[in-house]
């Protein structure tokens, strides 16, 4: 028979196995433990545990001793007479050992896509499976055929990047593969099913010489081993057969009472951007409060990110301080130039001001009410704005370098010419009474001048002549004024 001394020992052993463990009562509650935080003793022949949780140190009597796989299951009862309850102790894995875990896992999925490349291709052979050093996320596969030709693949093996990034790490991984001793001149794309669909787009973007450097597969995951399916480049005549969205310019171009009455508090630095979710309004873009009405009925919450609270008159000098708060921070003086609300949404602050007038970054501008239509994300800003000869311009704007800003654009671009060549912008009115010329949009790629990536020319002169980038480099105090310190196109022979 195991006595209690024998038990302590063996529990103890099991319990110093592991660093960390998750502390799971049966009531569903968890704490966070580390293997000093738990003691096992024998008092009287009894056995006790006791651990840390929110009511500071406990201690019980163990019961009995149980395992489920690698977690350990203990009946305790903390009095004399108190009913039996089981509680879990699960082993947490190590950071070190998650990453560890997490890399081999991607390496097994690199190694699975370097076989479902040689069975599509059986006269290659694998050469090199390796995750790329700069981004964990990418694997670099090299086959090789009898011949000695050397062919190249990148796929991100977390199915989590945007085309855009993937595009840009492809692009750039091209340009070293070229420059090696013994030059690799195509590179090979394997990317999951909406990753490679929107490459596919973005590749028909390209000028002639750009898209033959690449080759795009689809990873098919219909059987136990990845496949891969190739995609052809879409032509520019099968680019534009693509039904647009319908697009419908903000019905409601009145604020409602409730947004009227914030708006007020700052009139200057306050902008409404109307949905159908709602009214959203913003100091110098960043979101402050929201408006939404249902049968007449306004509701109402303000606050910044998730410190949000209902609106009502017992609130309202809150949403007053926070107005206040805004003012002294959120200014081109700030007082606090650390503060959260001064740092926030930079790229938004921009847009507020382009919104306001956008003649401040061109003078022949003038902007369209359609506002974020063409995309999900926040966080990417776009401006459509017409010039007085009728050629439309997109705005992309930002305030860090970013490298995928130019495929981004071009994706703006390529919705924004579906829907100008289908004649949607004019049935909408999105300018009025203006008439839009029959060309091709033009690009306004806009930042602070040392904001814009190294490799912002390298991008925009691998897309087509017809889609023409121009760089606009803003003077440093932007927040201030806005001051065009140059103004150039970088598009290849544009």
């Amino acid at each position: 028979m195991v006595n209690a001394e024998e038990q302590a020992a063996e529990l103890r052993q099991r319990i110093d196995s592991h660093f960390e463990w998750l502390f799971v009562r049966s009531s569903g509650r968890t704490f966070p433990l580390t293997r000093d935080e738990i003691e096992v003793s024998v008092e009287s022949g009894k056995l006790l545990f006791s651990a840390v949780d929110d009511s500071g140190v406990g201690m019980s009597r163990i019961a009995a001793v149980g395992s489920d796989g690698g977690d350990v299951l203990l009946e305790v009862r903390t009095e004399v007479g108190s009913p039996l309850e089981t509680i879990r102790l699960i082993p947490r894995t190590s950071a070190r050992e998650l990453s560890r875990n997490v890399e081999m896992a991607r390496l097994m999925r690199a190694n699975h896509i370097g076989a479902a490349l040689v069975e599509e291709f059986p006269a290659f052979k694998l050469a090199r499976v390796a995750l790329s050093v700069d981004n964990g996320r990418l694997a670099q596969i090299f086959a090789r055929d009898t011949g000695g030709r050397e062919v190249a693949l990148l796929t991100d093996v977390t199915a989590t990047m945007t085309h855009e990034a993937l595009m840009t790490s492809a692009v750039l991984w091209s340009e070293k593969l070229r420059l090696r001793k013994k030059p690799v001149n195509e590179l090979w794309i394997a990317a999951e099913r909406k990753q490679a669909r929107s490459l596919q787009k973005l590749i028909g973007l390209f000028n002639e010489s750009a898209a033959a450097r690449f080759r795009l597969f689809e990873i098919v995951n219909d059987a136990e081993a990845p496949r891969l399916k190739e995609l052809k480049t879409i032509g520019r005549r099968s680019m534009w057969r693509e039904k647009p969205n319908k697009l419908s310019l903000p019905s409601g171009v009145e604020p409602s009472e409730t947004a009227a009455r914030i708006l007020a508090l700052a009139p200057k630095n306050t902008d409404i951007i109307f949905s159908k979710q709602g009214e959203t309004i913003r100091f110098l873009g960043l979101p402050f409060a929201r408006v939404r009405t249902v049968a007449s009925d306004e509701r109402a919450w303000f606050g910044v990110d998730r410190d949000r609270r209902p609106l009502n008159e017992s609130t309202f000098p809150a949403l007053i301080e926070l107005v206040a708060e805004l003012d002294t921070y959120r200014s081109a003086v700030s007082a606090n130039k650390r503060h959260e609300f001064y740092r926030a949404s930079p790229e938004a602050w921009l847009e507020s001001i382009l919104r306001a007038n956008i003649r401040r970054l061109d003078a022949n501008l003038i902007l369209s009410p359609l506002y974020n239509q063409f995309r999900t994300s926040s966080d990417k800003i776009d401006l459509l704005a017409i010039r007085r000869d009728g050629r439309l311009v997109i705005i992309e704007l930002k305030t860090s370098p970013d490298r995928e800003t130019v495929y981004q654009a071009a994706d703006y671009w390529r919705k924004i010419e579906l829907q100008r060549r289908r004649g949607e912008l004019a049935r909408i009115r999105a300018f009025g009474d203006m008439e839009i010329l029959d060309k091709p949009a033009l690009v306004y790629a806009v930042a602070p001048a040392l904001s814009f990536h190294p490799d912002f020319g390298l991008f925009a002169r691998s897309l087509r002549k017809d889609l023409e980038v121009w760089r606009f480099e803003l003077h440093e105090n932007w927040r201030a004024a806005i001051k065009v310190l140059q103004r150039r196109s970088v598009t290849e022979n544009s």
